[in-house]
């Protein structure tokens, strides 16, 4: 069986003070002085939206609707131990409006079908953690 692309991210970075990224569609384009946290960043945004997106394929298999849309609050850290560099994730997923032992198991399998979760998994370090919503 042959992949199918769905869809390719092409992004172009220069380092320095007067560093930058841009993406070719022209989504991205960001002023980045050196030193920056930049890619902690960029990897946590990037996994949050594609983890919603596989909460959203988690809801549709399982039958479920989802009355609101979910939120993942991702943090990324960049450790070093000695002198090897290495990341630590943890994700904090709200699934609003569902029950919470649902949102778990929407999130669980989410987990596995996330192509960032994949990525990582026995990599780094990854925390996913299902929370409450807060209710206003």
């Amino acid at each position: 069986m042959t992949a199918k692309t769905i869809y390719s991210g092409t992004t172009h970075n220069v380092g320095g003070p007067n560093g930058y990224t841009r993406s070719a569609d022209g989504f991205l384009d960001l002023q980045l002085a050196d030193p920056h946290p930049a890619a902690e960043n960029f990897f946590g945004a990037a996994w949050s939206g594609c983890f919603m997106g596989a909460i959203g394929v988690a809801a549709a298999q399982k039958k479920v609707k989802l009355p609101e849309a979910p939120s993942v609050d991702a943090k990324i850290d960049l450790l070093m131990e000695g002198a090897e560099f290495f990341l630590r994730a943890k994700l904090d997923v709200t699934v609003p409006g569902i029950d919470i032992e649902l949102a778990r198991e929407l999130v669980h399998l989410a987990h596995q079908i996330c192509p960032y979760s994949k990525a990582t998994r026995g990599n780094i370090e990854v925390e996913v953690t299902v929370l409450e919503p807060a209710f206003a």
